[in-house]
């Protein structure tokens, strides 16, 4: 086997991976919340190249071959807020996720997207239609004749002079352990460690950008770009060269 052929051809695969993450990236990056996800290059071990000397078909007595391979994680430094004036839109300003209650009593949900509406049963609910819950893990409420609500710093919604409810706000411990579900919502099991942030600061009229700097996105595509002509020469080289020693053996 001509195993620096194959490892060529798995470098073409994963540098297809990162482009398909970078593309993601530059479509997302003005999505709001939106985390930028990331390709780390590694390696993984498969089969030997024997040397001189050693026996073929035995173990152990080659060179051992290290193929390239895409792994994915997410960037989960906050982006920069922006003021919108509007009332329920929310920003935290420092660590930590909004909680939401997916449907059909499925999983809570976690995002930093805080585009709020409510719904016409005056449930505090995301631009999925998701409610909002409550630091004590509960759906929240205004009343219908309350007035605007005011969101205070700590998350507590005022409205009509008085406390209505506060805006549950988490941190994971292991932010890595975090699966995103979708463009800017993640779910996480016990083993992220979800905690209450105990002081949040939450911004009422704001929303927070992503994370993407298009740029360095741009930059990544040409160095991809590049990568991937090269490997596609050696492939041609490395195929050019068997072709001919084929031919001489003939």
């Amino acid at each position: 086997m001509n195993i620096g052929m194959y490892q060529n051809a798995a470098s073409l695969s994963a540098l297809e991976r990162w482009q398909d993450v970078v593309t993601q990236n530059l479509t997302s990056s003005q999505v709001t919340g939106y985390m930028r996800r990331t390709v780390q290059m590694g390696g993984m071990e498969g089969g030997e190249t024997f040397v001189e000397g050693a026996t073929p078909g035995s173990q152990g007595d080659g060179l051992k071959g290290y193929f390239p391979e895409a792994r994915f994680a997410i960037a989960f430094n906050p982006g920069e807020n922006h003021p919108t004036r509007r009332k329920l839109d929310l920003a935290i300003a420092g660590p930590g996720f909004f909680n939401l209650q997916m449907p059909d009593d499925g999983p809570i949900a976690y995002t930093r997207a805080g585009q709020f509406s409510i719904n016409k049963e005056r449930m505090l609910v995301s631009s999925q239609g998701f409610e909002v819950l409550s630091a004590d893990g509960n759906p929240i409420q205004l009343l219908p004749q309350g007035g605007e609500p005011e969101i205070l710093p700590d998350g507590s919604i005022k409205q009509g002079g008085a406390i209505v409810g506060k805006v549950g706000i988490t941190q994971p411990e292991f932010p890595s352990r975090m699966v995103p579900l979708t463009i800017d919502l993640f779910t996480a099991d016990d083993s992220a460690g979800m905690k209450e942030v105990e002081e949040p600061d939450v911004q009422q009229g704001y929303l927070e950008g992503s994370n993407v700097k298009p740029l360095r996105e741009m930059v990544d595509l040409v160095n991809i770009s590049r990568a991937y002509e090269a490997n596609n020469k050696l492939i041609q080289t490395r195929d050019q060269l068997l072709e001919s020693a084929l031919e001489k053996l003939t």
